[in-house]
């Protein structure tokens, strides 16, 4: 008897631990009775993310985004980002799968026709009421009441070296209020610029090619470009005015740099520069020569 009476503490333990497992098993079966690891994945969340603008559909017609693409990022209670030209702020509520933009404020810069219709267009979908959020497979859907869409995909970040940076605006520096301006008319999309993880840089100043050594150091963010060399190519206006502008900054000394997520800043130590956005992986590099070896753009 008195064996016996010392395995039943034995037995307990063992019967309560047996209970214990009942529920961890359970909880491991899907909504579909199956195990979690054969569960569908999650799609992306809405917050975190560069959300690209590829299209608004409103009333059937769908209007092709801008050359430069608008984008929104959410976070908790609040969105900001790009409307194709002008860059937006605002508040974001979200109920379930629906968010509702409000209070939203953007700055107030000329765009062209066309780009300005577009950003109407987009602002009115997005304000107009709560959105449907419909995520899947690296997209985002968001659809109003009356069933107008905006797509949007979902964009990573870009990296310093490996990237075509395509130069789309200038920095006029202190003397001029530091503000911010377009490129001459006629230029768009022809100066860019490459670093490689080796130390050299390669690209076009607006007319002519060029190669140049670089030296990157990440904290602070700086660019030092050596000696450039470039075709020999005679630049009339408006190109040769942004070649001049371009290689004044680059031969300037030390530039700071940053990055946001596919925007690049390029500052020289007296506050002139430009901006230049990252093309899509596979883009091709725009037209030109080979830059020459023997051939500096100006006289060190």
């Amino acid at each position: 008897m008195r064996n016996t009476k010392q395995q039943h503490p034995v037995a307990a333990v063992a019967l309560a631990a047996a209970l214990l497992l009942v529920p961890a098993a359970c909880g491991t079966a899907g909504p579909g009775g199956g195990a979690a690891g054969g569960s569908e994945p999650a799609p992306p969340p809405l917050h975190g993310v560069h959300w690209t603008v590829d299209s608004v559909t409103v009333d059937g017609p769908r209007p092709s985004a801008p050359p430069r693409p608008p984008h929104v990022e959410f976070s908790p209670g609040a969105a900001r980002g790009s409307l194709g030209c002008n860059q937006f702020t605002a508040t974001a509520a979200t109920s379930g799968d629906t968010v509702r933009l409000s209070e939203l404020t953007r700055t107030e810069r000329a765009c062209d026709e066309p780009v300005q219709r577009f950003e109407e267009l987009l602002l009115r979908t997005l304000t107009g009421g709560a959105l449907r959020t419909e995520p899947a497979d690296g997209r985002l859907t968001l659809r109003t009441e009356g069933g107008d869409t905006v797509a949007l995909s979902e964009e990573p970040a870009a990296e310093l070296t490996g990237t075509t940076w395509t130069v789309d605006g200038l920095l006029a520096g202190p003397a001029a209020g530091d503000t911010a301006s377009s490129l001459p008319v006629g230029t768009e999309g022809r100066a860019h610029l490459t670093v490689g993880a080796d130390g050299s840089t390669r690209g076009n100043l607006g007319c002519n090619t060029f190669t140049a050594d670089v030296t990157v150091t990440e904290s602070p963010g700086t660019l030092t470009f050596g000696r450039l060399a470039t075709t020999r190519k005679l630049c009339g206006r408006p190109s040769g005015e942004l070649e001049e502008r371009l290689v004044a900054v680059v031969r300037s000394g030390p530039l700071a740099y940053r990055i946001e997520h596919r925007t690049l800043t390029v500052t020289a130590p007296d506050g002139t520069g430009f901006t230049a956005r990252a093309e899509a992986p596979g883009a091709p590099d725009s037209p030109g020569g080979t830059a020459s070896a023997t051939s500096p753009a100006t006289p060190e």
